[in-house]
């Protein structure tokens, strides 16, 4: 199916994409990180959306500048100065930007937001993250940094650290992770932040299996990867519990003291304080990077879904 299969289509979740449309994502992306000056203006005369409900620096900025090297015009949804403020409803506001815009991204504290917004929405919906457990692109740029520096997905072990209970850039990786045949998958994280049951209802049906581990140094000479995550306060329906674990991993110089040759960290980033400064001069880490992988990982999903290069 090509390019047919990414056209038109709503992003809502990476679980909705077969290894083959990833790796059409994937191989669109290394043209443009290859060849940028061949990167041809595509959507010229399309108009993105960006509706971003909660704080966001990557994912808005980087689909913006997506967008705008495409050739697209981009308009942008302050919630803190539109009429959501004066009681209109999600659904409203989804309509009145499906007849302003081409594509909407879209960025929501609660789960099924960018699934109701596709309903009522006949323009594609990119989920840029709802609730805990979708953030579809991110993966996508997560496995495409994956391949990009260690040269494959399949046949490397993985080390997922931190919050896997609130953080849907870890779900959304794992889910990602089972489009491929990876080695070991470990889940490192105190018991009070290990997957919710929806999440590890999903991993099991999707049929990635994930071994637990409580601490990462027992594991680290054989990870290739190690995805770290914040611990998100503000996912804490109690603040008391959040107060609990915060520190609970931390990755430092010391950390990867007995790492991997070769091994990287992958962080979606903000960081706080589970990730030292003073990692950013080793060779490990690739979260920079990762984070500027997100422009041409999404300029490839947008020219793909809105079907550029069909002109």
């Amino acid at each position: 199916m090509g390019r047919d299969a990414w056209y038109g289509r709503d992003v809502l979740s990476i679980l909705d994409f077969s290894r083959a449309d990833l790796e059409l994502l994937f191989d669109s992306a290394d043209s443009i990180v290859d060849q940028p000056v061949r990167t041809k203006k595509s959507l010229a005369g399309k108009i993105v959306a960006t509706a971003f409900f909660e704080p966001s620096t990557r994912t808005r900025l980087s689909f913006s500048a997506a967008a705008l090297k495409l050739g697209a015009d981009v308009i942008d949804l302050s919630p803190d100065v539109s009429s959501l403020l004066k009681g209109e409803s999600l659904s409203d506001t989804m309509r009145m930007l499906d007849g302003y815009a081409d594509l909407i991204a879209m960025r929501h504290p609660s789960e099924g937001a960018a699934l109701l917004a596709s309903e009522v929405a006949s323009v594609p919906i990119v989920n840029g993250g709802d609730g805990s457990q979708h953030h579809p692109s991110q993966a996508m740029l997560d496995l495409f940094t994956v391949k990009r520096l260690k040269g494959r997905i399949d046949g490397l072990n993985y080390a997922v650290l931190g919050d896997i209970r609130y953080a849907r850039s870890a779900a959304s990786f794992l889910y990602g992770l089972a489009r491929y045949k990876p080695g070991k998958v470990s889940l490192v994280s105190p018991e009070s932040l290990r997957p919710r049951n929806e999440v590890k209802d999903t991993i099991k049906k999707v049929g990635l299996k994930t071994e637990q581990h409580d601490d990462l140094e027992s594991i680290i000479a054989d990870v290739d990867v190690i995805y770290m995550t914040r611990i998100q306060k503000e996912r804490f329906p109690d603040p008391n519990e959040y107060e609990k674990v915060k520190g609970s991993y931390r990755i430092t110089k010391g950390s990867l003291a007995n790492a991997k040759k070769g091994s990287i960290v992958l962080h979606a980033l903000p960081r706080t304080n589970e990730l030292a400064y003073e990692v950013d001069s080793l060779p490990n880490a690739a979260y920079m990077k990762q984070a500027r992988f997100g422009v041409p990982v999404r300029m490839a999903l947008l020219d793909l879904v809105l079907g550029g290069a069909k002109k």
